[in-house]
């Protein structure tokens, strides 16, 4: 990876950690019986701030798992430059819904929006550091990869 001080396995081992357990968190908080009672505003805003903060950390672990592949060999600079994105669009929630919801729900949701906000910002320095075209060998490979996939 050419820019080594901004992202190394020890960094995406320790932020997959991280991620594991606010997933697991996150898990715990919304579950569905956590729904139980709660009407109309609030059963909507928890069912759909759970479903976008689910998926916020779904592709944070996502994000983490294809840099954990790259480092142990297992896919491409190419592939993981191709596949390796975050999207932006992920990054924050409903303060409409986020209002209804009770002050530790928020906070977590808060915590994902903030590691979320770390992975852009490394994913982004990383990126722009690291523009560099694959080498001929790797382009090649890619190119027996695809075909052999066909």
């Amino acid at each position: 990876m050419p820019n080594s001080a901004t992202i190394n396995p020890r960094i995406v081992e320790a932020l997959y950690c991280e991620a594991l357990l606010l997933a697991d968190e996150v898990r715990h908080v919304f579950a569905p019986p956590d729904h139980a009672g709660n009407d109309g505003p609030l059963r909507l805003a928890l069912s759909s701030e759970g479903l976008r903060t689910t998926t916020r950390m779904m592709h944070a672990i996502g994000w983490l798992l294809n840099h954990r592949a790259y480092f142990m060999g297992e896919i491409s600079h190419f592939q993981l430059r191709r596949n390796g994105r975050l999207s932006p669009d992920l990054r924050h929630s409903d303060a409409g819904e986020l209002a209804r919801l009770r002050p530790e729900i928020v906070d977590l949701v808060e915590t994902t929006q903030r590691f979320y906000d770390r992975l852009l910002r490394l994913d982004s320095r990383w990126r722009l550091f690291g523009e560099v075209q694959p080498s001929a060998i790797e382009r090649l490979r890619e190119r027996l990869e695809r075909r052999l996939a066909s």
